[in-house]
């Protein structure tokens, strides 16, 4: 891979692959670049992508406190390595990351967002000490017991789907990448939609949810579209917080290149 460094002195790894227009790919909780593995190939006929590992994960380095103001900058040197704007997508608290970075003035001239983590009326939020469990948790070594917490929790899956979870074959990063999951509870906030904000910022924005997905997140994302005055809301075929990867490619190849 690929590193730059960000401002506060930490590597960052990444990949470039394609040719086009730049278009920056963010992923949420737990995951590294290789979440993309299937999502590049759709992209690269007609975009540059960029994908990263957030700090803390995979090749990229990690600092002593965390800040989210750091993981924009993490996403800002990223771009800067793209030509010094792009189009990004993100999913998950990866999109709270990204409408964070956007309305701190990265320099973003497209934004795509799947089903970011924000709790609508309707649906009650997460417990206030989520973030406090979890360094606890971490701070005991018990990345299993953290993973499930936060699932749990945070995402609100049931006992059942935790298990099921534990047995699929990406289990094990998950846990190596409990230690991130207080960063993105970190983003989150108190999972409201910043509307006030939001309201101000004007780039060309698409917000995307799967046919399958819960309705939290469905609700969730109307609701950051309809807080944006330049933003569709879109709804695609697939399965629960998953998008089926030959149509989303298609989707924001369009979006990207138009």
């Amino acid at each position: 891979m690929q590193k730059v460094v960000s401002r506060d002195g930490t590597t960052i790894a990444y990949e470039k692959a394609g040719d086009g227009p730049p278009i920056v790919l963010l992923n949420g909780s737990f995951r590294d670049h290789t979440i993309f593995d299937a999502l590049v190939p759709e992209l690269t006929p007609y975009c540059t992508t960029y994908v990263y590992d957030r700090r803390g994960r995979g090749e990229s380095g990690d600092a002593p406190a965390y800040e989210v103001a750091r993981e924009i900058e993490d996403l800002e040197a990223v771009i800067e390595a793209a030509g010094g704007s792009a189009v990004v997508f993100a999913g998950s608290s990866g999109a709270n990351l990204a409408i964070e970075a956007a309305l701190a003035g990265a320099p973003i001239t497209k934004l795509a967002l799947h089903e970011p983590f924000y709790r609508v009326d309707g649906f009650p939020k997460p417990p206030w000490n989520v973030a406090k469990t979890l360094r606890v948790l971490m701070e005991q070594d018990r990345r299993q017991e953290a993973v499930e917490y936060f699932l749990g929790s945070f995402l609100g899956l049931t006992p059942d789907t935790v298990a099921q979870w534990r047995k699929g074959p990406i289990w094990a990063v998950n846990e190596a990448n409990a230690h991130t999951l207080a960063y993105d509870v970190k983003i989150c906030g108190d999972c409201t939609v910043p509307a006030d904000r939001l309201a101000g910022y004007r780039t060309e924005t698409l917000v995307l949810n799967s046919s399958g997905t819960s309705e939290w997140l469905r609700a969730a994302a109307q609701a950051t579209a309809a807080a944006l005055p330049n933003a569709r809301c879109l709804e695609l075929p697939g399965s629960w917080h998953r998008i089926d990867m030959d149509v989303l490619g298609r989707t924001l190849a369009e979006f990207a290149t138009a």
